[in-house]
């Protein structure tokens, strides 16, 4: 299995472990499969990771570009799951 590193926490864990955003031409999405392809970022699927990420909208260094606040409210109702 392969090994990721979390955008908030910055520790390498399996992929299966984590949640991977995915960005699809200039669109992100929650890639809850690991299927899609383009580019991806991880986080921990850990209360912890997940606030900070959105906190500090951490996704926006990972790709290197403004992130939709589509998609952290997104994580916001997944860490509400968690």
């Amino acid at each position: 299995m392969l090994d990721r590193k979390c955008v908030a926490c910055r520790q390498i864990k399996k992929q299966k472990e984590m949640l991977r955003i995915a960005k699809l031409n200039d669109e992100f999405v929650l890639d809850l499969k690991y299927k899609l392809g383009g580019r991806g970022a991880y986080i921990c699927k850990d209360k912890n990771c997940l606030q900070l990420t959105v906190k500090k909208h951490l996704l926006n260094r990972a790709f290197k570009m403004n992130v939709s606040s589509l998609i952290y409210d997104k994580l916001g109702e997944y860490e509400q799951d968690c």
